[in-house]
């Protein structure tokens, strides 16, 4: 075990509300482990940002990890060439010129259907009724299973992310989430055929032309379901409760003194949806003053390190006009996020602006829980407008 300080947590808290926790870590003891957790945490900014890069210290290959236990083998997990060839498989899928090209419109439909669907009832929740449906269907399009509909996919993806955040070793958890890891195996051997008639630019079909078999095509389509699907529902539901809980705010966009990018680029800092990576200990090894022995957990606390006073000013308030550049909620090493792309178009491009500009007198009609803090957004939203 490392010979950091040791801090308890209460887990209920932790999961109802982890800022307060993380900020007293920040300030006292900035790498700790936490036995609640099985874990040492890096809190701080730019510790997470230096030690991130060191992978061969800090290693994303965890063959007995839990994300790896239910996905399966994914680049998520693997580092260095391994992690690259992989990585250049998915590029065509997620490049910058297929974003703008390609899902940007795609994007633009899905979205302008669900508006449609809710505009004339006036009342929605806002996680359940848009977000979710608006990310499971740009992920449909994206991986190329349409052949899953949306609450599959918003069941899967949670179902999933709950076995690999399972630290507790709930059963029921894990039940829950090897079934569905079984059931996206299912949907992708039920797709290829087609894909292979038929080659596109979604995940599976790049994955499959690239060479990947079978095994390698699920695990990466699985924590590509986790992430693509948890982060873009909790960050369109959560950047649009931000904007009507801070009116003030809004009307900088609607004055042109900012913009929906600034937006969601600062609520993603202010609440990470993907809170922490974890990462396997190489080797004996020193960091941040802080003796490591081989096999040891450590979590990198991106949500931690967003709202780091170092680097942000009041960094519990919602403020678009704030440089969000430090902010590094998509990773900071050669794991960064490569959806994050695909994320922003699909947010700040049309899902955001669009159910402003088309909801008249849109505001929040209730109380928005949170929850999470590996994974964190609202659980719910209630919305009204006028019709």
């Amino acid at each position: 075990m490392s010979d950091a300080p040791v801090v308890h947590i209460d887990p209920e808290a932790f999961h109802a509300n982890p800022y307060p926790t993380l900020a007293e870590m920040r300030r006292d003891t900035p790498v700790c482990f936490v036995p609640e957790l099985g874990a040492t945490l890096f809190t701080r900014r730019d510790d997470v940002f230096a030690e991130e890069k060191r992978i061969d210290l800090f290693s994303s290959h965890q063959p007995n990890g839990l994300l790896t236990r239910v996905m399966g083998e994914n680049m998520m997990r693997k580092d260095g060439d391994a992690h690259q060839i992989e990585r250049k498989a998915l590029f065509p899928a997620l490049s910058p010129r297929t974003v703008r090209d390609v899902l940007g419109t795609q994007f633009g439909e899905i979205v302008q259907r669900h508006i449609d669907r809710i505009k004339p009832q006036g009342t929605c929740d806002l996680v359940r009724d848009y977000a979710m449906p608006v990310a499971a269907d740009a992920l449909r399009v994206m991986t190329g299973l349409i052949n899953m509909d949306a609450a599959e996919m918003d069941a899967a993806s949670q179902a999933m992310l709950d076995t690999a955040a399972n630290y507790q070793g709930d059963p029921e958890i894990d039940a829950k989430g090897f079934g569905y890891a079984s059931r996206v195996l299912e949907l992708i051997e039920e797709r290829l055929p087609a894909l292979r008639a038929s080659p596109d630019l979604s995940i599976v079909s790049v994955l499959d032309q690239a060479g990947l078999s079978l095994d390698q095509i699920a695990g990466n389509v699985r924590v590509i379901i986790g992430g693509g699907q948890n982060e873009p529902r909790d960050a369109i539901a959560g950047t649009i409760w931000a904007l009507l809980s801070h009116p003030d705010q809004h009307q900088l966009i609607t004055k042109g003194q900012a913009t929906y990018e600034d937006a969601f680029a600062e609520y993603v800092r202010l609440g990470a949806p993907i809170g922490m990576s974890p990462r396997r200990v190489a080797r004996n090894d020193t960091a941040c003053g802080v003796g490591f022995e081989a096999e040891e957990l450590i979590f990198f606390m991106f949500g931690s390190a967003c709202r780091d006073e170092a680097h942000f000013e009041n960094p519990d308030r919602f403020d678009i006009t704030r440089d969000t550049r430090p902010a590094i909620p998509f990773g900071a090493g050669p794991h960064f996020c490569a959806g994050a792309a695909a994320s922003r178009t699909l947010i700040a491009g049309h899902a955001v602006p669009q159910l402003f500009k088309q909801l008249d007198g849109l505001e929040l009609a209730g109380d928005v829980p949170f929850a999470g803090w590996a994974f964190r957004g609202p659980t719910s939203c209630p919305l009204r407008w006028k019709i």
